[in-house]
């Protein structure tokens, strides 16, 4: 069964989503629409409509939206209404409510819908997730991020919390299997913008392990790490390249009484992973594609990218009123 795919929205992420759908095996790309163009030309030969409802009168299967955050809600709740699945880019929504009714709208048509926090599909990230479950690094006592670089000019109605931040909610959520339980933040206003353009993150999951993130578009070079640390060691994924590193901890004594006073941990074997390094959009899509076709893939479902909002409206709460914020499951 070939799935018939529409994309609305041809901006920075939707070209890669619209080269990524002719890739695909078992999806056609068969129409897109933007109320702006089509700045990049990547329609082609096909049907390029200006609006929702136009793209859901040709006739497809699944939409991907890549229009901006306002504006999720109303497109997503006319392709549920149609009986439309969709993969909708993150954020899932701009508010709370916006997302707990595009979740409700979907699950009651019992309707795949899924949020493009692409991490998830990242080689190092899921080659990581399988060694935590594995047990590689025992007891996982906290995971750290950063995210950070040059203000995207592709960004105008987000600040940099649910743009790059969610993504690490997510997939620290994930990587712990565990939700978060509060979160305490601090942010910055630097670019002239109405959004924040730098937060910074602590934060305490379910299962006990601290978590913090540093984010922002100040930054003049482009950083992406995940590092895990747990009893055995600590792992680093550069989401940029795709590379897992592993720092083992030291099995060797030492004899210096200074330094054995101290009871941490030593340096021991570093172990870079070769990894099959397949490109996560594709991956996003193919899960997309084969839930649609009642394959139980991992996908983001529209309730969990619910959960990332959350933990991001509570982090901008807890900025504004300089209070830890609890966070409702």
């Amino acid at each position: 069964m070939t799935l018939r795919f529409g994309l609305i929205g041809l901006g920075m992420m939707g070209r890669h989503h619209a080269r990524v759908a002719r890739e695909v095996e078992g999806v056609e790309l068969v129409a897109v629409a933007d109320a702006m163009g089509d700045p990049h030309g990547v329609a082609g030969s096909l049907p390029l409509y200006d609006s929702v409802d136009a793209l859901i009168e040709h006739g497809v299967d699944a939409v991907v939206v890549a229009v901006p955050t306002q504006f999720h809600e109303e497109v997503g709740l006319k392709l549920a209404a149609a009986g439309v699945h969709a993969l909708i880019e993150k954020p899932v929504a701009h508010s709370l409510e916006a997302g707990t009714r595009l979740v409700e709208a979907f699950e009651a048509k019992d309707l795949v819908g899924a949020v493009g926090h692409i991490e998830r599909f990242n080689p190092a990230l899921v080659s990581l997730r399988k060694r935590l479950e594995n047990g590689d690094l025992g007891e996982v006592y906290q995971i750290h991020t950063r995210r950070q670089g040059p203000f995207p000019a592709r960004i105008a109605d987000v600040g940099v919390m649910k743009d790059l931040g969610s993504h690490d909610v997510d997939l620290t959520a994930w990587l712990a299997r565990s939700d978060y339980t509060q979160v305490a933040a601090q942010t910055a206003f630097r670019s002239g913008r109405a959004h924040e353009d730098m937060v910074s993150i602590s934060a305490k999951l379910a299962n006990g392990i601290i978590t913090d993130h540093v984010v922002n578009w100040l930054t003049p070079f482009k950083e992406r790490l995940t590092l895990v640390t747990g009893e055995r060691g600590s792992f680093i994924a550069d989401t940029l390249t795709a590379d897992l590193t592993f720092y083992e901890n030291g099995t060797h004594t030492t004899e210096w009484e200074a330094v054995t006073s101290f009871r941490g941990v030593s340096e021991g074997t570093v172990t870079r992973f070769q990894l099959e390094k397949r490109e996560p959009l594709k991956a996003e899509h193919e899960a997309f594609r084969d839930r649609i076709l009642g394959t139980a893939t991992e996908i983001v479902t529209l309730r969990e990218g619910l959960q990332v909002l959350r933990v991001c409206e509570a982090a901008l709460e807890s900025a504004q009123t300089g209070a830890t914020v609890a966070i409702a499951g």
